[in-house]
């Protein structure tokens, strides 16, 4: 899983290490990279596996093939999404479109989502965690923990 929050910089080519556990968890599931594609959600970049973005495809998939919506979420999603190879010191280079969506410059904040993870300008994430913990907040009844636990004991 993608856990916690770590900040790293663009070097001067343009590139920044990804966090070393993070690597790690690609690395268990085969890969030496990460899909990433700007947020429609937020001002980040969204960052997942390759099977991770295969799920989102078969979804995507699974809509009538003459819907507006396919369309919408192939071009939001899969012909936005680029695979980035780590180098050999863990880092990847980050396009100039993904760094204008999410409005980095120079630091940037790499955020645990779980089975994905985001990049966040510093400033702008510390605005949505605020608002994300009065949501939660607000919202916290709608976790269904007991259903959630049954299904892990096999109930």
């Amino acid at each position: 899983m993608f856990l916690s929050i770590y900040e790293n910089k663009l070097d001067k080519k343009g590139r920044v290490s990804v966090p070393a556990n993070f690597r790690s968890h690609l690395s268990n599931l085969g890969y030496n990279g990460v899909i990433c594609y700007p947020s429609f959600n937020n001002s980040s970049i969204e960052a997942c596996s390759q099977d991770r973005i295969e799920k989102i495809s078969s979804a995507i998939d699974s809509l009538n093939p003459f819907e507006e919506k396919r369309d919408y979420f192939a071009t939001s999603i899969l012909a936005e999404s680029i695979n980035l190879q780590f180098d050999s010191e863990g880092r990847i280079s980050l396009t100039s479109k993904l760094l204008k969506h999410a409005k980095i410059k120079n630091s940037m904040l790499f955020v645990g989502q779980g089975q994905t993870f985001q990049i966040w300008e510093p400033t702008a994430f510390e605005k949505f965690r605020t608002l994300a913990r009065k949501k939660a907040n607000l919202n916290r009844a709608s976790l269904k923990w007991e259903k959630h636990l049954n299904n892990l004991e096999g109930k």
